[in-house]
């Protein structure tokens, strides 16, 4: 039987209503109403606080940012601090572990190894943290990783900078971790990248790596295939 991967791809959406497909998505997942599905989405400005999470590590006030026009979210998935905006890729897997027999451990260096694959793509050298779960480029992250586990289903996710603006991470510590910083594949590149070419080839390595045989669009709904 073929494995089947459907992609939900939201373009720009505000992080609370991609939290709402997500726990609709989740529960239909659960109750094997839809397949494994992975979500993509392009967030406003956001922080949002794991379960781990120290509101230390945000480092301005509330009111700076309210001014700054970024929101605040305190999640269930794991990890601390961390931050979404304009230019980076967010990624929501909603995939059932119990069915595939996978465990978290390797569903998650599976997760770092779709972008280290992909990075290679770009002739650049990247490393799974060996404390600090993400994808790095010596000390400067590139994918941020944090899941929770909802009766055998993955949510939330991964946070890959393309074009992400750098300077917005001075708003926190990211992941909590003080001695290191964030990088971009812009930055590396030196360019603007074609965010859209980018989500595609993120597609193509999970498909790969989680071996599904073949992916399907669908629309907020998580049946309707896209024309």
């Amino acid at each position: 039987m073929a494995k089947t991967l459907q992609i939900l791809n939201l373009g720009r959406c505000s992080y609370g209503r991609a939290l709402e497909i997500q726990y609709d998505f989740l529960k239909k997942r659960q109750e094997g109403l839809i397949t494994d599905t992975l979500i993509l989405v392009e967030h406003p400005k956001v922080i949002t606080l794991g379960k781990s999470a120290s509101k230390e590590h945000i480092v301005v006030s509330e009111e700076a940012l309210k001014k700054a026009g970024v929101e605040l979210f305190e999640i269930n998935r794991g990890g601390d601090v961390t931050y979404h905006g304009e230019g980076q890729l967010v990624g929501y897997p909603i995939v059932n572990l119990i069915e595939k027999k996978w465990k978290v451990r390797s569903f998650v260096e599976n997760l770092e190894l779709v972008f280290i694959r992909l990075l290679k793509e770009y002739g650049i050298e990247s490393e799974a943290g060996t404390k600090e779960i993400g994808v790095w480029i010596g000390n400067e992250k590139i994918t941020a990783i944090g899941l929770a586990v909802k009766r055998g289903v993955t949510m939330h996710g991964f946070a890959f900078n393309i074009n992400t603006q750098l300077e917005d991470f001075q708003f926190i510590v990211p992941c909590g971790i003080q001695d290191k910083g964030v990088t971009s594949l812009k930055k590396l590149k030196g360019e603007t990248m074609d965010f859209e070419r980018v989500s595609r080839q993120v597609i193509d390595h999970f498909t790969k790596v989680y071996e599904y045989d073949e992916i399907k669009d669908v629309n907020e709904d998580g049946f309707t295939t896209k024309a």
